[in-house]
C-alpha cells in the first residue's frame, strides 16, 4: 500500500500490465473505449498483487480520495484504507450538464455508459455517479440523509438540476430510491430508472 499525492486513501500499488483488468471489464461486458478511458484517467488499475480492479474516486483536482476494489478471478469485494465515501467513482461530463445519472456500483456507472453508447448516444454528455455501494435510509425513510457522495457532488455542481437514479430493481435498491428521492431537496427533479 502506499499514498498518491497528497491523499489519505491508501491505494493499492498498481500492477505493471493492466491486462487481467481489461479482461475483467470486457467480460462484464464494458466497452474498450471506456475501459481505455478510465485506464488512461487513472479512474481504474490493475492492483499489483492481487491483480484486482481498483475503481478510484477522486477529488476535483484529481487526487484519489476513494477505492472500491474487486476481484477479477474472485468474488472479493472491499475499499481501500482510509477511502472517503464522499468521492466515489465518478465520470463527469465533458462539458456542463444539468443532469447527474447516480448508480449503486461504478460497474453498474460503466455498464450503462457502455449501453449509451451501443445506442449511438455520447456516453460523456452528462454526469455518471456512483454511490460506493447500497445506500441505505433510516427505519423512518423521512429521516434519511443524501448519500454523502450525491451531497458533496450536488453541492459542487450548482448547474445540476436534474438526478436519475439507477439503483437495482430489489427490495435494497427501491427502498433507497424512494429514500432518496424523499430526502433531496425539492430544487431537484428526480427519476427513477431502475435497471431492466
Amino acid at each position: 500500500m502506499f499514498r498518491w499525492r497528497n491523499s489519505y486513501c491508501l491505494l493499492p500499488k498498481k500492477n505493471q500490465n493492466e491486462q487481467k483488468v481489461i479482461a475483467y471489464l470486457s467480460g462484464r461486458g464494458i466497452d474498450k473505449e471506456i475501459i481505455q478511458f478510465c485506464l488512461e484517467s487513472g479512474r481504474v488499475y490493475e492492483s499489483a498483487f492481487h491483480h484486482n480492479a481498483v475503481f478510484v474516486g477522486m477529488d476535483e483536482k484529481d487526487n484519489p480520495k476513494y477505492a472500491a476494489i474487486r476481484g477479477t478471478g474472485t468474488s472479493f469485494i472491499g475499499e481501500a484504507n482510509g477511502s472517503d465515501k464522499n468521492y466515489s467513482f465518478l465520470i463527469p461530463a465533458e462539458k456542463m450538464s444539468d443532469k447527474v445519472h447516480v448508480f449503486e456500483s461504478a460497474i453498474d456507472l460503466l455498464s450503462y455508459a457502455t449501453m449509451q453508447k451501443l445506442d449511438g448516444k455520447e456516453w460523456r454528455t452528462e454526469h455518471l455517479l456512483s454511490l460506493a455501494g447500497v445506500y441505505q435510509p433510516a427505519k423512518e425513510i423521512e429521516r434519511s440523509k443524501v448519500p454523502a457522495a450525491l451531497t458533496r457532488f450536488l453541492k459542487e455542481h450548482s448547474d445540476v438540476k436534474e438526478i436519475v437514479l439507477h439503483l437495482d430493481n430489489d427490495r435494497t435498491g427501491r427502498l433507497a430510491t424512494k429514500a432518496i428521492q424523499t430526502v433531496v431537496p425539492k430544487k431537484y427533479r428526480v427519476k427513477d430508472q431502475p435497471p431492466t
